[in-house]
């Protein structure tokens, strides 16, 4: 590990030097390029700098502990160095989280695909509620929430809803909410007060630059129709939907929220870009050994991961079987709790792999 780390110093300060070059300065994607990369090797290199400082005041305890006949003195030293080891301990750990290799995704944007699944018009109000818990959410982190297609259903909430957040580390922390979530509560509508079970699935996106993914024109086929609202009333009087199908792959995307045309056309190529470049890295990750796909943040998409249930206040996390029994509190965007322990479960995972 040392050597590693050794390594990463060096190329700290070759990275620090290269950012003072007035060449680099002169090329904004490189000094970007550069600084985010800084930005990442300072944490591992000041940690590791306190690692070998703790060391170094280890020896010096030990060497006053063998070499002095003073009895105070030996004993301040003997109460510092367990300090000491303990600290030592920790650090270490902390080196060995801080070494696993990043998912270079997670500091990607992300587009967020949430769809009424089973129960009806009790799933639509769900996806309702969870859009606005991601809402909530990323209002809490800074980041930019833009709706990039939505559905709604007439009595609230969305058969569908498509949006994009902007920030930092969105992917990372967005990833582990994709898959099934499930509801059991008794529905507005239910006269009889039986409790229902509904579910909303979760399709969570990297944003894709085009210099990602190429589309080719010749691959596309645009159609454009007036945008309707709840119970198909029309609500423009504009051809200004638009809707795109990727011919090769059959993905159809359709936005109609904004009144242009051209900006409902650049968003659908904004979500059918994410969505091929998430096909191409899922038949990377189909490549890889079962041993080293994380089961947190890669598992099956149709699989359950989290049931909210309303009359015991709770809300559990089947992968982790973490449960928590604030449930209102999670629906206002309170879901960092969940979100840290399943990186620390990832990054678990991933421990094992590299030892």
């Amino acid at each position: 590990m040392k050597e590693k780390l050794e390594a990463m110093v060096a190329r700290h300060e070759q990275v620090q030097r290269q950012l003072s070059d007035p060449e680099v300065l002169a090329k904004p994607q490189l000094l970007r390029d550069l600084a985010k990369e800084e930005a990442e090797l300072s944490e591992i290199v000041m940690t590791y700098q306190r690692y070998l400082k703790v060391e170094k005041d280890m020896a010096g305890d030990e060497k006053v502990i063998h070499e002095n006949e003073e009895a105070e003195l030996v004993e301040m030293a003997r109460a510092e160095l367990d300090e000491l080891r303990s600290e030592l301990a920790t650090l270490e750990e902390k080196l060995k989280w801080l070494l696993i290799p990043k998912d270079p995704q997670d500091a990607r944007n992300a587009i967020i695909e949430i769809r009424a699944g089973t129960g009806g018009d009790e799933a639509g109000l769900f996806a309702g509620d969870l859009f606005r818990m991601y809402q909530y959410y990323a209002e809490r982190q800074g980041w930019k929430l833009e709706i990039m297609s939505a559905n709604p259903q007439g009595i609230g909430g969305f058969r569908e809803v498509i949006f994009s957040l902007t920030g930092k580390d969105v992917y990372g922390k967005m990833k582990y909410e994709g898959g099934v979530h499930r509801v059991q509560r008794v529905p507005q509508t239910e006269a009889s007060g039986r409790i229902h079970t509904s579910a909303a699935s979760v399709a969570v996106l990297p944003e894709a630059e085009e210099i990602d993914v190429e589309i080719n024109p010749n691959d596309l086929r645009i159609d454009v129709f007036r945008s309707s609202g709840p119970g198909g009333q029309s609500v423009n009087t504009t051809d200004s939907a638009v809707r795109v199908t990727h011919l090769p792959t059959g993905l159809v995307v359709s936005c109609q929220d904004e009144k242009s045309q051209h900006k409902n056309k650049a968003k659908a190529l904004k979500v059918l870009r994410a969505r091929l470049y998430d096909l191409a890295l899922e038949e990377e990750q189909a490549k890889l050994t079962a041993t080293r796909r994380s089961m947190v943040s890669t598992g099956d998409r149709s699989a359950k991961i989290r049931t909210y249930n309303f009359p015991q206040n709770r809300v559990t996390d089947h992968r982790i079987g973490l449960t928590l029994y604030q449930l209102e509190s999670v629906l206002a965007g309170h879901i960092d709790e969940f979100i840290e322990q399943l990186q620390i479960a990832d990054r678990s995972e991933m421990l094992k792999v590299m030892n």
